[in-house]
C-alpha cells in the first residue's frame, strides 16, 4: 500500500490547519509547521504524517468575524455621521472636519493589527500572563489619579497621553479582569464551595479596582467589571446561594454610592421625569435629546445624515449616544439590526465558552463566556441609556463608539475568543495545541 506520509521531514501541511491568510501570519513562527502533525516512523525514516486535525481546513469562526466587522463598519459610518457638524460649534472650530473620521480610521487600524498579533498568542500563555496583566491595569489606574499625569476632561480624570492616543485604563482593566477571574476560578475549583477561601479574595479585589475607577470617577465602568467577575464566578460554579449573597451586597454597595452622592442621585431623578423644567436643561437632557433623536426615526428613519439632534442639541452624538443617532437617522430597523448583532455576538461568545469547557479547557471556556457578559452587558447598558430605560451613564456601545481605548480592548478580547474556538476546533479534530 502506498503511504500518504510526507516525505520531507518537519513539512507537516499545519498551513491547512487555519486557511487564508490566518493560516500565513500563524505559520511565520518557528516550529508551526509542525505544531499539528504527529511523527512517525517508516522503514527507520521519520517522516511527518499529517494528524486528523489538519486533514480538513480547521480555519476560525468566519461567522463571528463577519458580525464583529459588520459592528465596526456601521460604527465607523455612524461616528462620521455624528461628528461631521462639530465643526460648527465655536468650541470645536479649530477641528479639522475629518479630524474625528481619521482618529477613528486610525484606531480601528490599530486594532485590527492588535487583533493578527492576539490571535498568535496561545490560550495558554494568556493564563500565564493574567495576574501580571491585572496587577498593570492596577498601576495604570493609580497612575491616571496621579497629577500632571493623567488627562483630566469635564471633571473625570481617566486618560493617559500615549502620543497618537490616549489610553484608558479602565478598558484595560475590563481585559484584564476577564483573564484573571477566570484564572483565580481555574485555581480555587477545589474550593468553590467556601466562602472565605473562593469568593472574598476575588470581591477584595474588585473592591480594589472599585476604589480607583470611583475617584475617577467611573462608576460606568465599575459596574461592567463586576458584572464580569460575577458572571465569571456564576458560570465558574460558585454556590448559588453565595453568588445571590454577592449580588445583593453589590446592589447596596451602588444604592449607597448613589444615596451619598448629590449629582448621581440628580441623575437619578432625571432619569425618572427627564421632561420636567428642573431636570430637562440639566441632568435630563442628554436623556431627552435622545428620546426626541428616537422618536424623531419613527420605523425607517429619516436617511443617513439627515439627523437634527447630532447638530449640537444631543452631547456625545459619537460617544455614548452613537445609538440615538442612529435610531434617528435608520429608525426602528437599524436600532432593531444592532440589537440583533449584539444579541447574536453575545451568544455565539458563549456558545464558545461552552465548548471549550466541554473540551475540559476551563480557563479558555470562562474567558470566552466572560467577554459575553462584558460585551453583552456593556451593550445592554448603553442601549438602556438611549432608550430611557436605565439612568445616564458614561457607557459606550461596544465595538461602534467613537474611542481609540475600547475599540482596541473589544477587538483585542474578540481575537482572544477567535484563538479559543480555533484551538477547540483543532482538538476536535484529532490535532495537538
Amino acid at each position: 500500500m502506498k503511504s500518504t506520509a510526507n516525505p520531507v521531514p518537519g513539512a507537516g501541511p499545519a498551513a491547512q490547519g487555519t486557511p487564508g491568510w490566518f493560516g500565513r501570519l500563524r505559520n511565520w513562527r518557528p516550529g508551526a509547521a509542525q505544531r499539528d502533525t504527529v511523527p512517525v516512523n517508516v522503514s527507520g525514516q521519520p517522516y511527518m504524517q499529517p494528524s486528523n486535525a489538519s486533514a480538513r481546513l480547521l480555519g476560525f469562526d468566519q461567522a463571528l468575524v463577519w458580525a464583529t466587522v459588520a459592528l465596526l463598519a456601521l460604527g465607523l459610518v455612524m461616528v462620521y455621521s455624528a461628528s461631521i457638524a462639530m465643526t460648527d460649534n465655536p468650541r470645536f472650530a479649530h477641528r479639522s472636519e475629518y479630524e474625528i473620521l481619521v482618529r477613528h480610521v486610525a484606531s480601528l487600524v490599530i486594532a485590527f493589527v492588535a487583533a493578527l498579533l492576539t490571535f498568535q498568542v496561545s490560550v495558554d500563555q494568556w493564563e500565564r500572563w493574567s495576574r501580571p496583566l491585572f496587577v498593570v491595569s492596577i498601576l495604570l489606574l493609580v497612575a491616571v489619579l496621579v497629577p500632571h499625569v493623567g488627562i483630566n476632561v469635564n471633571g473625570a480624570r481617566r486618560w493617559l497621553p500615549l502620543g497618537i492616543m490616549r489610553f484608558q485604563p479602565s478598558e484595560l482593566a475590563k481585559f484584564a479582569i476577564v483573564l484573571y477571574a477566570a484564572g483565580y476560578m481555574v485555581r480555587k475549583m477545589e474550593v468553590k464551595e467556601r466562602f472565605f477561601r473562593a469568593v472574598l479574595p476575588m470581591g477584595a479585589a474588585v473592591v480594589v479596582i472599585g476604589v480607583l475607577l470611583l475617584a475617577e470617577p467611573d462608576m460606568g465602568a465599575f459596574m461592567v467589571i463586576a458584572i464580569i467577575a460575577m458572571g465569571i464566578l456564576f458560570l465558574g460554579g460558585v454556590n448559588a446561594r453565595m453568588f445571590f449573597l454577592i449580588a445583593a451586597l453589590l446592589v447596596v454597595a451602588f444604592g449607597l454610592m448613589v444615596a451619598m452622592s448629590p449629582w448621581r442621585r440628580e441623575r437619578i431623578f432625571a432619569y425618572l421625569d427627564p421632561w420636567d423644567e428642573k431636570h430637562a436643561l440639566g441632568k435630563g437632557y442628554q436623556l431627552s435629546h435622545s428620546l426626541i433623536a428616537i422618536g424623531r426615526g419613527e420605523v425607517f428613519g429619516v436617511g443617513l445624515g439627515g439627523s437634527v439632534e447630532k447638530l449640537h442639541w444631543l452631547p456625545e452624538a459619537h460617544t455614548d449616544f452613537l445609538l440615538a443617532v442612529i435610531g434617528e437617522e435608520f429608525g426602528l430597523v437599524g436600532v432593531l439590526c444592532v440589537i440583533v448583532l449584539f444579541f447574536w455576538l453575545t451568544r455565539r461568545l458563549i456558545q464558545i465558552g461552552r465548548q471549550a469547557i466541554r473540551l475540559d479547557r476551563v480557563f479558555a471556556g470562562l474567558v470566552a463566556q466572560g467577554m459575553g457578559c462584558w460585551v453583552g452587558f456593556q451593550a445592554f447598558i448603553n442601549m438602556g441609556v438611549n432608550l430611557g430605560a436605565l439612568p445616564t451613564k458614561g457607557l459606550t456601545l461596544p465595538l461602534m463608539s467613537y474611542g481609540g481605548s475600547a475599540i482596541l480592548m473589544n477587538v483585542i478580547g474578540i481575537a482572544v475568543v477567535l484563538r479559543i474556538d480555533y484551538e477547540n476546533r483543532v482538538l476536535m479534530n484529532g490535532g495537538r495545541l
